[in-house]
């Protein structure tokens, strides 16, 4: 019997993957971070950006099926995303 585990975005054990910078890019990395933590450095804005496209997904799809969000419903949003993510500590504010 074979056992499939699906992780979420930031879950599950680290793997090793290639990946190809250009110098200046990683160079700012280095830079700002150090060495020790550039893959974390990376892992984290990679998982930023995973979240922000289910987000704009999830966004669109609503829009589509209900109409234009208001500034009103997003700042709403945005309040309640500050609030239950900084209990997790999970992501940072939205700015």
């Amino acid at each position: 019997m074979s056992s499939e585990t699906t992780y979420g975005i930031g879950e599950g054990p680290a793997t090793r993957v290639s990946l190809s910078l250009s110098e200046g890019t990683a160079e700012a990395i280095r830079a700002r971070v150090g060495k020790r933590e550039f893959s974390a450095f990376i892992a984290e804005a990679v998982e930023r950006e995973l979240r922000g496209q289910v987000l704009d997904e999830y966004l669109a799809d609503y829009e589509s099926r209900k109409g234009p969000v208001s500034g009103q419903a997003r700042q709403r949003a945005r309040q309640v995303f500050d609030e239950v993510f900084a209990e997790e500590d999970a992501w940072p504010a939205a700015g």
